[in-house]
């Protein structure tokens, strides 16, 4: 067994998240985390909402409420989408919370007590109309390095080259156009070139494990040729307090700074709830647990770079030394695993466009499954991938419909009319034990393929298993035994079938927990076969430090139910009723009135 943390990346709380949103972060972690639990590792999956940032304020102007209105908005809209989802949290929180303010307080000064963090006098961008810091995200010019029109003032998506709002050539605010005035201002940095011989090698022995996905090496090591001090506070009143200048009001920790640390404070966190105040220890201290981090490409920097920075400079392990604070010293990340982009067709998903499908809108029309099994399938793992709404309606109806849940209906419907209930097996013919011999052997090509986070693949194994099984039937066609004579071999057959419909539900289950829980009903199964998370509202751990809840709302779930990931012989004299379908058969008219809702 062993500890394995999936530290998944926080939604921002600017509004609910669209399906290009899970796609990155949602499906693909969770998918890993049910088969790690299953394969017997002790997992512990947290995260939570990003809360904090200049956009933040930005949107309540907009919207004419004070941030804090804002935030509890669209977490509890983002905390009811992902538990919808199957999300099988430990712990989703927030970043607005005392623990949280606590945590990130703490890894700061340890950080510049270590030497890491150097005052330094810089330029911030202002909007001349209205006074206020511009975010460097919302700031677009000309980037200085590779000439791309819309880099932004954080970065250039373009060449991936980490920029100041005063690198870029004829910059221009996103808020309004206008161009933004700079004025001096004292910040704290990180000072990442005191880091960067500790970062590079620890990038290349991850390198060495040849586990990463190479677009993500390859990417990080490349920014750590241009690497440079970045400001950690920031020019604004909402965002966590800058040990040392409490009395300077309008300077906040950076959102980014702050909500990487979440991983950590989740698990803290989590580890208090729970009663056990140090057991968080046993993922983040001990050098043999694993951690494995989940999110788009848009947010590799921040995990690949200034992430494990910040834990190297807590740890007093770059260029000036130090000691690591109470927090002992931290692991870093086993594995980046970064997605590539779901575009909407040939499109970006962008809200402001009016390009986007929201998760909980998706989960209300086509429940959640179909979702997570079209991610899985065909979604952006190593490359960008276009959701369409006819390849989505042709996947859900010719794979999970005609594929998965014709042989859980067919199998389930001959059961129940012969027997009523799974028959006992007679003596094996050669034929079923070959179909037997295919489905076990799906628990080791499967799961090397989700534990090597190729799930594109892993799935597309676990259907061309289903449609063995498929074809067992179609060969050994028990609907024509009729005959008394030829009962024992039905049962047989029909014995053999619902072990292979059993067995293949569990190499599905990671991908598509809910309908595992539906097959193993209709399989006579009792009581849930995969643990699926809940919503609670808790009380805030310290009410008098942080953004100034009393409770709020996180998802949470008991796992140590999750089944073994192996055949499981199935239970003779279970009952069989006459089954309903476990997967919903589109009409090809979905495609136009999805169409036509977007607008299309």
């Amino acid at each position: 067994m062993t500890r394995v943390l999936s530290a998944v990346a926080w939604p921002y709380t600017n509004g609910p998240r669209h399906i290009g949103h899970v796609a990155g972060f949602g499906v693909p972690s969770d998918v890993f985390s049910r088969f790690m639990r299953m394969a017997g590792h002790d997992v512990l999956m947290v995260s939570g909402t990003d809360e904090h940032g200049t956009p933040i304020l930005v949107l309540a102007d907009n919207e004419g409420v004070p941030a804090r209105e804002l935030v509890d908005k669209y977490n509890q809209v983002i905390v009811d989408d992902l538990c919808g989802l199957g999300l099988s949290y430990d712990l989703f929180t927030r970043t607005t919370t005392g623990n949280h303010y606590a945590v990130v307080q703490e890894m700061f000064e340890t950080c510049r007590r270590n030497g890491y963090m150097v005052e330094e006098t810089t330029k911030t961008a202002i909007s001349p109309s209205t006074g206020r810091t511009l975010p460097d995200r919302y700031i677009e010019g000309t980037c200085p390095i590779c000439k791309y029109a819309g880099a932004r003032g954080d970065q250039c998506d373009n060449c991936g080259n980490q920029l100041d709002p005063t690198d870029l050539i004829d910059p221009k605010s996103r808020i309004n156009g206008e161009t933004p005035q700079f004025i001096d201002t004292q910040h704290w940095f990180l000072d990442l070139p005191a880091l960067a011989d500790a970062l590079g090698e620890w990038l290349d022995q991850r390198e060495a494990t040849g586990l990463w996905r190479p677009n993500v090496i390859k990417f990080s090591q490349n920014i750590l040729k241009e690497i440079r001090p970045r400001a950690m506070t920031r020019d604004i009143d909402w965002g966590i307090p800058v040990p040392g200048w409490e009395d300077q009001p309008t300077k906040r920790l950076y959102v980014w700074f702050d909500a990487v640390i979440g991983y950590l404070s989740a698990s803290i966190e989590w580890a208090r709830r729970l009663g056990e105040p140090d057991k968080w220890r046993e993922w983040w201290n001990d050098g043999d647990a694993e951690s494995y981090y989940f999110m788009g490409k848009d947010n590799i920097v921040f995990h690949s770079q200034i992430w494990p920075a910040e834990l190297l400079a807590y740890n007093g392990q770059g260029s000036r030394g130090g000691d690591a604070g109470t927090f002992g010293s931290l692991n870093l990340p086993t594995e980046v695993v970064s997605s590539e982009f779901l575009t909407f067709g040939d499109s970006q998903f962008s809200t402001s466009r009016g390009n986007v499908i929201y998760v909980g809108d998706f989960l209300a029309r086509y429940g959640p499954d179909a979702l997570r099994y079209y991610i899985c399938a065909a979604g952006p793992e190593t490359s960008d991938a276009a959701f369409t709404w006819a390849d989505f309606v042709t996947r859900n109806n010719s794979e999970l419909v005609a594929g998965w849940g014709n042989l859980v209906n067919r199998t389930a419907t001959m059961i129940a009319k012969s027997f009523g209930e799974i028959p006992p097996a007679g003596a094996l013919e050669e034929v079923d034990e070959q179909v037997l011999a295919t489905v076990r052997g799906g628990f080791d090509t499967v799961g090397g393929l989700v534990e090597k986070h190729r799930l594109r693949a892993a799935i597309a194994e676990a259907m061309r298993v289903v449609g063995e099984v498929n074809k067992y039937l179609t060969v050994t066609e028990p609907y024509k035994m009729k005959d008394e004579s030829q009962r024992e071999r039905l049962g047989t057959v029909l014995h053999v079938a619902a072990q292979c419909v059993s067995d293949c539900n569990t190499l599905l289950s990671p991908f598509l927990p809910h309908s595992a829980n539906k097959v193993h009903a209709v399989l006579g199964g009792e009581g849930e076969f995969m643990p699926m998370p809940r919503v609670e509202q808790v009380d805030e751990l310290e009410p008098g430090n942080g953004a100034g809840h009393t409770s709020y709302s996180i998802i949470t779930g008991e796992y140590t139910g999750t089944p073994a990931w192996e055949s499981r012989p199935v239970t003779v004299g279970a009952k069989v009723d006459k089954p309903t379908p476990v997967f919903t058969k589109l009409d090809p008219s979905v495609v136009e009135e999805e169409l036509a809702r977007a607008g299309a």
